[in-house]
């Protein structure tokens, strides 16, 4: 009876495990574009190329197959940088752009498509062979692409307490003090973006309804903006709220509406903006880039 009772967990475990792994990939924000796609949960950009072979080609050589896959990992370059093409800067710019006003930083990311890595190939049985090579969009990339304007932002240095002791404030003073309610500490900011068509970006804005951006290029070290993006992208707000990129005590706010041609840019209320405008504490996190944004 025992033996059953273990098989049947045994199962049970199996059968949930995949069924996990899919609803961990259903909820990543992917963006498909042609033989590709841009994974903005993960930062990565991947595309598969193809080389098809005849009927008759079926029994390969050793040497024919090494051709055929070199023909494959070269259509996976050209897919891939197709894709990386079509990312998205800002609301208003993809990288494609760079190939009308800079012909440098285009030849650097055709060098950086090469040397992707490949993280898939396959013979199938008609003889066709797959590759698939993928690429982040942090690190040497966003270094690259990402607007100048964001800057390193050294940290803010103490100054050293003085050696005359203040004087002590009187008892109705202190009394006031512990009468007067302080401000929570936020450890990074939530915004809930479904049912706005959100399409992300790599360096998008948080505006209030003035149009003050309350989180942007302006705010963020270039440091942080590189290594993790400016935003992480997340469909499901239970995932976003508990992501170790925003710790354990998010701001959640509620986007409005979008801004921008490319409608990467979100506006939230005036109210919620003061509340991130309201403590000195919350630049540290925007500067650390601890925001997520939930899209459908």
């Amino acid at each position: 009876m025992k033996k059953y009772s273990i098989l049947s967990m045994i199962v049970a475990v199996l059968l949930i495990l995949p069924a996990y792994g899919f609803c961990n990939e259903w909820q990543e924000v992917v963006e498909n574009i042609g033989n590709g796609s841009i994974n903005w949960t993960k930062g990565i950009v991947q595309a598969t190329g193809i080389c098809a072979s005849p009927e008759e080609d079926y029994g390969k050589q050793p040497q024919e197959r090494s051709m055929a896959l070199k023909a494959a990992q070269l259509d996976a370059m050209r897919n891939l940088l197709e894709v990386t093409q079509a990312v998205r800067i800002d609301s208003a710019t993809v990288v494609k752009n760079f190939s009308v006003t800079d012909d440098v930083i285009m030849a650097k990311v055709s060098g950086m498509v090469k040397g992707a890595q490949i993280v898939k190939q396959e013979y199938l049985s008609d003889g066709t062979v797959e590759v698939t090579m993928q690429m982040s969009l942090h690190g040497g990339f966003a270094q690259l692409v990402l607007p100048q304007e964001i800057k390193q932002i050294e940290p803010i240095k103490s100054v050293p307490s003085l050696s005359v002791e203040p004087p002590k404030p009187s008892p109705a003073i202190l009394s006031k003090t512990a009468e007067k309610p302080t401000s929570e500490i936020y450890t990074g900011l939530v915004v809930n973006a479904r049912g706005l068509n959100v399409r992300p970006a790599m360096s998008s804005k948080i505006i209030d309804e003035n149009g003050q951006e309350v989180y942007g290029s302006a705010f963020v070290s270039r440091e942080y903006a590189v290594q993790q993006g400016m935003s992480g992208y997340a469909k499901d707000m239970t995932a976003a709220e508990s992501d170790p990129r925003v710790t354990n005590n998010p701001l959640t706010v509620k986007g409005l509406k979008t801004e921008g041609p490319g409608k990467a840019d979100i506006v939230i209320s005036n109210a919620d903006a003061f509340k991130l405008r309201s403590a000195s504490e919350h630049l540290s996190f925007m500067k650390k880039c601890r925001v997520m944004i939930v899209v459908d």
